[in-house]
């Protein structure tokens, strides 16, 4: 017998005959003799029409109201789906945020979980009862009501698995499983077996959809085994301990789980960028502090950085990359401080796509960054920029050469034969 968590999405829960299918998967789970607990999004496309509601009402809504409001879609499903489990003769109860209760900070609509309280949670599951908990919300200091921001039910998850010690998380996606690209673009693409934790925070980070980064973050410091299915499988699907969805573990329990492992796990893209460049500014110490400054007061990620050489020791280009949402934004504050900076011309370009190769392999092979230039230059693919972590490269290109770039690495790679 297991302690298992699962978590359902948006798509999972999109109305009554979803919501019963996700029924008779957790009615499976139970009747194996595992305690079960379930975390649920709301109905797909619910938090949104609820953030509308909140602009419709005032363009400066209160943001701790904001938060009572968006928190309503996940108490619908988690309330739906405890009335189908009894429905099937499943002991079952839904638990809010406030009931348990989650414990968070006070930043409304972005909140950090701070501890869960699992003791009547750990005893209702002992007797039998499946829990059914709605995701992304939490509750302060002072008793109000949090939201953990978009794909906070990843996180929710995670952190309730963590509370409870469970054995793994189980999260259902509307795909089956993290694969070695995304196979709309290559069909050869193969499902992977096991990812480090590592590996699957940088390919959320670069562009996979599969996991929210934050929830992957707290899986790893919280040593969590997660496990991504369908829930998207027919009715007489086997148990999840024997679907082959993918699991996500520790290094170490990965060299003990296979012992032949690719050199690069996955090719990532991301059209969710944008380039800007600040042309002739001064150069000297302090120069690049003058630019990021602001952009990290601003609350705006800047990513890859490029500082051209210095001409006669008088100026320099810097590029670097920010979100496409906050383009505007970050034009208006390198403008509001141009006179600081020094720069001469501010331009930019939204047509930009990154892409990443990531595998933790790369620690111990030389070559994986030459084999990327080469299979790119050899396609005539500009790169544009780059940058570098332990595991894993990335490239800036035109966005137009997005899928051929994500092919042409595949087979470069070895992947299509994975």
């Amino acid at each position: 017998m297991a302690r298992i968590v699962m978590k359902f999405g948006g798509t999972s829960m999109a109305g009554t005959e979803r919501i019963r299918r996700v029924a008779r998967i957790v009615q499976r789970q139970q009747a194996a003799g595992h305690e079960v607990a379930v975390v649920v999004s709301a109905m797909a496309g619910e938090t949104d029409r609820l953030v509308n509601f909140c602009r419709e009402a005032s363009a400066l809504y209160d943001p701790a109201e904001y938060d009572v409001v968006v928190a309503s879609g996940e108490q619908v499903t988690s309330g739906l789906l405890a009335m189908h489990l009894q429905a099937l003769g499943c002991k079952a109860r839904s638990w809010l945020g406030w009931q348990l209760p989650i414990h968070t900070d006070d930043a409304h609509s972005k909140a950090r979980i701070e501890s869960i309280d699992s003791d009547a949670l750990l005893a209702s599951m002992a007797a039998g009862e499946v829990a059914v908990i709605p995701g992304f919300q939490g509750l302060t200091a002072d008793n109000r009501i949090t939201t953990l921001g978009r794909g906070g039910s990843d996180t929710s998850a995670v952190a309730v698995a963590a509370a409870i010690k469970a054995d793994r998380c189980d999260i259902y996606t509307d795909v089956d499983g993290v694969y070695t690209t995304d196979p709309r673009i290559v069909a050869k693409a193969k499902k992977l077996k096991n990812v480090t934790y590592e590996e699957m925070l940088e390919l959320a980070s670069v562009g996979s959809k599969v996991l929210q980064t934050r929830s992957v973050s707290l899986a790893m410091k919280e040593n969590v085994r997660v496990q991504v299915l369908s829930s998207f499988i027919d009715e007489d699907a086997p148990a999840a301990d024997t679907l082959p969805g993918t699991m996500i573990v520790s290094d170490e329990e990965l060299e003990g789980l296979d012992m032949e492992r690719q050199l690069i796990t996955g090719i990532a893209a991301d059209k969710n960028d944008a380039k800007v460049i600040l042309t002739a500014v001064p150069d000297r110490p302090g120069a690049v502090a003058t630019i990021f400054g602001p952009l990290a007061e601003a609350n705006i990620n800047v990513d890859m950085i490029i500082q051209n050489v210095g001409r006669a020791d008088t100026d320099t280009d810097v590029t670097f990359t920010v979100p496409q949402a906050d383009l505007d934004r970050t034009k208006a504050v390198l403008e509001a401080n141009r006179a600081t900076i020094g720069y001469e011309k501010l331009s930019t370009d939204p047509k930009v796509s990154k892409i990443s190769v990531v595998g933790v392999g790369m620690r111990s092979h030389a070559g994986v960054a030459s084999t990327m230039f080469k299979a790119l230059a050899d396609r005539g693919i500009n790169i544009q920029a780059i940058s570098t972590s332990e595991i894993k490269v990335s490239v800036l290109i035109d966005s137009d050469e997005t899928e051929l770039a994500v092919r042409v690495l595949h087979t470069a790679y070895g992947l299509d034969a994975a």
